[in-house]
């Protein structure tokens, strides 16, 4: 049996980003996001409860073929089954920075379990320091389309909600997201900022492996 890795080699394996500053985060605890209904909730509300560890995952916009392979990926590779298998089951929220009318076609569209909320005024991603660029970077291994097919279908998609009102309002197309990963303080519901990771281009989520590690860092 592999001896249990320590905190350093745990860190090692999956580094982390330099975390917002304390102010950001007290100041983060208040702004809303948007459910698909369009009702608002704290950001605070989302990770404090029973969970011990919570992963929230910044995706772009809802358009984004990038972040749907990622989600599509995600949502096979990491079922909520596999979640509660774990001695202390972590769980995961994904949000987007475009209008909560479109969460429940990017549900659909990449056949993802886990709850998504809405920030198209951008405050999260603003606040803790996500970058906006379109650089493509190298390709990842949740990417099982070729980007060509990515891209022209990510345009349809744009395309087919020109009757709801929806086309425009996907998000802003240039922003990236990331990974952070809140975790229970002693002993508490109450949560703390322990991890994150910032998307430094459109194709730079975590891997599966790596999204693995930092839910069940003893695994």
């Amino acid at each position: 049996m592999n001896p249990t890795p320590s905190a350093e080699a745990k860190n090692k394996a999956v580094p982390s980003d330099e975390l917002p500053s304390t102010s950001s985060l007290q100041k983060s605890k208040e702004f809303t996001v948007l459910d698909k209904k369009g009702e608002a909730h704290t950001f605070q509300s989302l990770y404090d409860g029973e969970f011990t560890r919570v992963l929230i995952i910044f995706i772009r916009h809802f358009f984004c073929g990038s972040c749907q392979e990622f989600i599509s990926a995600l949502s096979q590779a990491i079922t909520p089954s596999d979640l509660e298998s774990l001695p202390s089951p972590p769980s995961i929220i994904i949000i987007g920075c475009g209008d909560p009318g479109l969460i429940d076609f990017y549900a659909t569209e990449t056949k993802c379990p886990y709850p998504i909320y809405a920030d198209p005024e951008r405050k999260l991603y603003k606040e803790f320091g996500m970058v906006s660029n379109y650089g493509m970077g190298a390709r990842p291994e949740y990417f099982r389309r070729s980007m060509a097919r990515v891209i022209g279908e990510s345009m349809i998609q744009t395309l087919k909600h020109f009757g709801t009102g929806l086309m425009m309002k996907g998000g802003e197309s240039s922003q990236n997201g990331g990974e952070f990963i809140f975790e229970a303080v002693d002993g508490s519901e109450e949560k703390s900022l322990s991890w994150c990771h910032r998307m430094t281009n459109t194709r730079d989520h975590l891997g599966m492996d790596e999204l693995k590690q930092v839910l069940d860092p003893e695994g």
